[in-house]
């Protein structure tokens, strides 16, 4: 598979749109998929409309004609106060799975920290979703906090 990581461009958001359907993957029992999947939409969206308060990438990996995976980055402030790049969504079409698209969207997402001067990224993945979980320790990410809910009667 030759695959080509770029820029995301406004002909890709049907294809972006499609893979955070892929966002759900593990997602507690308690919480609504259909709500995940649509949040990552919304605040994907928000970059095919490009503001100057804009502060994040969109990346797509592209092969064969078509988009098969993206990975969103920003910044946010750690509640220590460092500014740290953060990846909001990390997602590969099934067929794509397991050929490195999540390895080199990875690396363009660190690249761009780097840009920026940043010295962590972080992410979140649900805790159900033991591939990505495996994934991510592969490649060199750490754990750092779990978070826990309780449904309430």
């Amino acid at each position: 598979m030759n695959v080509q990581i770029r820029p995301v461009r406004e002909e890709d958001r049907d294809a972006v749109m499609e893979l955070a359907s892929q966002l759900t993957e593990g997602v507690a029992e308690w919480r609504d998929p259909g709500a995940v999947a649509e949040a990552a939409r919304q605040w994907l969206a928000g970059f095919f409309t490009p503001s100057p308060e804009q502060r994040g990438a969109v990346f797509v990996a592209t092969a064969d004609g078509g988009v098969v995976g993206m990975v969103s980055v920003n910044t946010h402030r750690h509640f220590t106060g460092p500014v740290e790049a953060y990846i909001g969504e990390l997602a590969v079409a099934p067929h794509a799975v397991r050929t490195g698209v999540g390895r080199r969207l990875l690396s363009t997402a660190e690249d761009w920290a780097r840009r920026q001067g940043l010295r962590h990224l972080t992410l979140e993945t649900a805790a159900g979703n033991t591939t990505a979980r495996r994934f991510y320790a592969a490649v060199g990410y750490r754990e750092e906090a779990v978070r826990f809910t309780r449904v309430l009667d």
